[in-house]
């Protein structure tokens, strides 16, 4: 199942964030029985060849979406030619950006997604197969992480093509003058109106949390879709509650 088939599907996917170029974490993530993985080529020290040996990792029925370093057609282009099943496109704050994404990522005659061949298209013996199929079947997810995009988040909602919104707290809360605060009344408001304008247009909303506690009310509220945790917060998580655990038990004795 693609993950734009499992997004309409209208139950809650989990997601987590791979941010280091090592396929054995998006093997292992995939695994563990995420339904997606949020591949990060912005913040991430990932390359585009780098990418493609994440997706190849992939185990199960487990999706990737890799979100481009900008809205930038090329960016855009090779990270669906190497094979990955939607794309999160950061800080969109105008329809026209939202068009300029969808355009990218589509295919004439809808678009101007310009043709190769590649790693999506079996290297070409699925050519055919895949250009006929990639515009209905390639998710295309903007992200709001500006309260500019807040502002105009109808207009946004509004261009054909944008097949969920993912909403970025932590830029959000800079935009606001409230960095790293996303608990402010302030940018939870802004979180509450993003929401609940994708609820009335019936868009899948998806949100980024750091630890799990705050899942049940984040489906409660109506978010579909979550990445939740980082491959390095795993890592450094993990290892704290073992060196707490060798700490207590060392002053005991």
């Amino acid at each position: 199942m693609t993950f734009l088939e499992k997004l309409s599907s209208n139950r809650p996917l989990l997601g987590t964030i791979v941010s280091l170029p090592y396929p054995e974490l998006s093997e292992l993530l995939s695994m563990a029985g995420f339904d997606w993985l949020f591949i990060d080529m912005e913040h991430g020290p990932i390359s585009i060849k780098d990418a493609q040996r994440l997706l190849q990792a992939i185990k199960n029925d487990c999706n990737a979406i890799i979100r481009v370093a900008e809205n930038n057609p090329i960016l855009i282009k090779q990270a669906l030619d190497i094979g990955a099943q939607g794309l999160i496109i950061p800080l969109v704050n105008s329809a026209d950006e939202a068009r300029r994404a969808v355009a990218s990522a589509k295919y004439p005659p809808i678009g101007k997604r310009s043709v190769g061949i590649a790693r999506a298209h079996g290297y070409g013996s699925q050519f055919a197969d895949y250009i006929q199929k990639a515009n209905e079947t390639i998710a295309v997810i903007i992200q709001i992480e500006h309260e500019e995009g807040v502002r105009n988040l109808d207009e946004i909602l509004a261009v054909d093509g944008v097949d969920g919104v993912f909403i970025g707290p932590y830029d959000l809360s800079g935009s606001m003058n409230k960095l790293g605060d996303v608990a402010d009344p302030a940018v939870q408001d802004a979180i509450r109106a993003v929401k609940a304008a994708c609820l009335q247009k019936e868009i899948p909303v998806g949100l980024f949390l750091q630890q799990a506690d705050r899942i049940e009310a984040e489906l409660a509220s109506g978010t579909r879709f979550l990445a939740v945790g980082t491959d390095t917060f795993f890592v450094w998580s993990g290892a704290q509650k073992i060196i707490d655990a060798f700490n207590a038990a060392s002053q005991v004795r």
